[in-house]
């Protein structure tokens, strides 16, 4: 069928399918590097009690097999050798259904971490990110030109994904339609970025002009992506050109860079494409098969983005085929955040000697100045900015942190930047305060060096030591 593939979409292909592996490869990596403090046997939130209790047939799963601390890092690391070798073209020397399988195989196994992933994992950009990969599997390789129904599905993906995002905040908080919302945003957001107290500085009537660009980006241009060309080219440059400027605003894992190498593959570069045979019938068929299944599936999605009720971030099947997404549906005025510390006295007073636990990402001493680490993605720091919303957040998982702070657990205290107690030598008590953290202004910035100021607002968690006593303290 010569309606079928669009051969000058080839460069396209190319660069969203290196982009791609290179996403999964930091998803990887990032599980590789955290989950024995988060999921391992001894982790907050261990898998192998997941498993126990959560059926096969609600989160598809390898570990629903198997489960050990040991097989699930050689799982983790395999994920990143697979990825790397994607992103050095590996596929393209595999015969058409072999570059399939390659594919394949990162989408499989980043489904097995997602669906024991728990909270770790719930956010919106991992739905994403296999909804993607599922749809690159279908891409083909160098023996056939991308399939236009694939190349339809991507654009549908990303129509979602903006669109979505503009409904949620135009039917959410208020300050999106008065737009002002970014007077607040730069602030609060989860984890600011090296710039984004810079971003927040930024004269207010260009806060507004921001949030009225964002509108028309997400509400407006996406339906430019089913246009002709140029139009659609034109689209999602401009899409992309938003999604950097978000990546300069703030830490917001890879979701601003899979929402880009979604709008790459809408770009008609116009380079001539090189001479490739047509597709064999059952690439056709396969193809044809699974865009009647996602079209088949995208009616919930639709449903909820229709909806006055609409919901951000959620997946209506196991596989996280066809999923629905948004954004900052609502925006917070005031920032709080839980500032953890420990003491080795042995009476936890007011007056004993408090030392303050640091994380990588997340605001602490108000003189650090916020590191850009996305598109890597710092679990623990985004659940910590969950926790200082409510205690309700944190409730399944910090005091199993605090466990482990008493213990100087070794994995855990990987993920933090610095723990105050020697490693031979844990605290006798843990405690967690919360604080409202702002921005100084730039005369505050010049006279202290601090970029933020903090004030204390109420304890978070009182003084908490292990029921068991150590050998230390016996």
């Amino acid at each position: 069928m010569d309606w079928f593939t669009a051969p000058d979409y080839w460069l396209g292909r190319l660069l969203f399918q290196r982009s791609l592996a290179v996403i999964y490869l930091v998803a990887f990596l990032g599980a590789a590097l955290q989950f024995r403090a988060l999921l391992g046997e001894r982790g907050m939130l261990p898998i192998p009690r997941f498993v126990a209790r959560m059926p096969w047939r609600r989160s598809p799963s390898v570990f629903h097999l198997h489960y050990s601390d040991r097989f699930f890092a050689a799982w983790a690391w395999a994920g990143c050798a697979v990825s790397a070798a994607l992103v050095a073209g590996a596929d393209s020397l595999l015969p058409l259904w072999g570059g399939m399988l390659l594919w394949l195989v990162p989408w499989v196994m980043y489904l097995s971490i997602v669906n024991v992933g728990q909270t770790w994992y719930s956010f919106g950009w991992e739905s994403l990110l296999l909804e993607v990969g599922f749809l690159a599997v279908f891409l083909g390789n160098d023996e056939v030109a991308p399939p236009i129904v694939v190349l339809f599905l991507l654009r549908w993906v990303l129509f979602r994904v903006e669109f979505g995002a503009g409904l949620i905040k135009m039917r959410g908080d208020e300050c999106w339609r008065k737009l002002t919302c970014l007077y607040h945003h730069h602030e609060t957001q989860p984890m600011p970025g090296p710039l984004s107290w810079f971003f927040h500085h930024l004269p207010k009537p260009l806060h507004r002009v921001e949030v009225a660009a964002n509108h028309i980006t997400q509400l407006v241009v996406p339906f430019l992506l089913f246009t002709p060309q140029p139009v659609a080219t034109a689209a999602a440059s401009l899409m992309i050109l938003t999604q950097l400027w978000l990546v300069l605003s703030g830490n917001f894992s890879w979701l601003n860079w899979i929402t880009i190498v979604l709008a790459l593959s809408a770009v008609d570069v116009g380079t001539g494409a090189p001479d490739s045979p047509g597709a064999p019938l059952w690439y056709e068929i396969v193809v044809l098969a699974m865009t009647a299944l996602v079209l088949w599936l995208s009616y919930h999605p639709v449903r909820n983005m229709v909806s006055r009720r609409q919901v951000m971030n959620r997946s209506f099947d196991p596989l996280h085929l066809v999923n629905t997404y948004g954004a900052f549906g609502s925006v917070s005025r005031v920032r709080y955040e839980v500032v953890v510390e420990g003491t080795a006295d042995e009476v936890p007073r007011e007056d004993a000697g408090w030392l303050e636990y640091e994380f990588r990402g997340k605001p602490g001493d108000p003189r650090r100045w916020p590191r850009q680490f996305a598109p890597y993605h710092l679990r623990l720091d985004w659940l910590m900015w969950f926790a200082a919303l409510s205690p309700a957040y944190a409730h399944p998982w910090f005091g199993g942190l605090v466990e482990r702070l008493l213990e100087n657990d070794r994995d855990t205290l990987r993920l933090l930047r610095r723990s105050p107690f020697p490693a031979d030598a844990p605290p006798r008590f843990v405690r967690a305060r919360l604080f409202r953290y702002r921005y100084t202004t730039w005369r505050e910035l010049r006279a202290t060096g601090a970029c933020w100021e903090r004030t204390y607002v109420r304890e978070f968690m009182p003084p908490t030591r292990l029921a068991v006593p150590t050998a230390r303290d016996r």
